[in-house]
């Protein structure tokens, strides 16, 4: 299973949280490094998260129409 880490950026949600994962990715034409952000939502069982907080997250089946990962624990 595939694991990301990253930034805790919404808690509005019931038993949901939106991460934000950094990547970086190369300018094929400037050869010029670019972040990348992107986000995912997650399945947060305790609701223990609060926002800015990193977590570690894994991928699961479907648990709703956007939720395809869950939080493994808080770093």
């Amino acid at each position: 299973m595939r694991t990301k880490k990253g930034v805790v950026t919404s808690t509005k949600m019931d038993k949901t949280v939106v991460v934000s994962v950094h990547s970086y990715k190369n300018d094929t034409k400037y050869k010029k490094r670019f972040r990348v952000t992107s986000k995912f939502y997650a399945h947060d069982e305790a609701n223990s998260c609060n926002e800015w907080d990193i977590v570690t997250i894994k991928e699961t089946r479907p648990t709703s129409k956007l939720k395809r990962w869950e939080v493994i624990e808080k770093n």
